[in-house]
């Protein structure tokens, strides 16, 4: 009884039941305590010795006896009022702290196709918003192009979201220019031979960067204000070069 309580109170198995033991035996010595713990007797020198760094049990003397006692359980509340007032203290410092970690870069990474495809899926939740994109030719070769037609563009168009893209100046993309307006998209293309891109580049819900390498099947997400703002700026400069 209450073993399962004091555990979740930062008492290990065993501190709980030498606690439990002790408040039933009232004050005891190391034998007596490990009979009616059921801990073993070597464990139970440990197990004191913790409990007393806690402030739950006592020692007395009595000549060469040694007894010990647990305290008025009141103490294990009032162990816990302070530490709930330590923590209200410096609650605001840590917060801080998590303030800084969430202005660093968070980067997830993705593999093959699938993972790919995680990435297409993470860009349709921002609605109502422009998407950037720097594309490459090596999505024909290496990736699922009917599954990006059937299935991404029509989500992408139902949320509305609209597309400025810089594309290579392949046939392709020269005929995929004729869907612009029914697409939600807009492109401009740039020599494949003066300027070839290797990975597709996607910004995109204010602060996303998502990076797709069709060849290697490899991608990641990049979330970050800066770095999106960075990379926005350098896509309006090349697509007010390429009017």
């Amino acid at each position: 009884m209450f073993k399962k309580e004091l555990q979740k109170l930062n008492f290990d198995e065993k501190e709980a039941d030498v606690y439990l033991a002790l408040l039933e035996l009232g004050e005891a010595n190391i034998e007596q305590i490990a009979k009616k713990s059921g801990v073993k007797r070597t464990t139970v020198y440990y197990v004191i010795e913790t409990l007393k760094e806690k402030g739950y049990i006592e020692m007395s003397k009595n000549g060469k006896k040694v007894l010990y006692y647990a305290l008025n359980p009141k103490k294990i509340g009032e162990n816990l009022e302070e530490k709930k007032l330590i923590f209200e203290k410096i609650m605001p410092g840590l917060l801080s702290i998590t303030n800084d970690i969430e202005k660093k870069p968070k980067i997830r990474y993705f593999e093959g196709k699938e993972g790919i495809r995680e990435i297409y899926k993470d860009t349709l939740k921002y609605h109502d918003q422009e998407m950037l994109v720097w594309t490459t030719e090596d999505i024909l070769e290496y990736f699922d192009v009917d599954w990006l037609w059937n299935y991404y563009v029509v989500k992408r168009v139902e949320n509305k979201i609209w597309q400025r893209a810089i594309a290579p100046d392949i046939e392709y993309a020269k005929e995929l220019q004729e869907m612009d307006t029914e697409h939600l998209r807009q492109i401009r293309f740039c020599s494949r031979d003066k300027y070839p891109m290797y990975v597709d580049v996607t910004l995109y819900g204010g602060r996303f960067v998502g990076i797709m390498s069709f060849k290697d099947g490899l991608g990641l997400i990049i979330e970050s204000e800066g770095i999106y703002k960075t990379l926005k700026s350098i896509f309006e400069m090349n697509w007010l070069m390429l009017q």
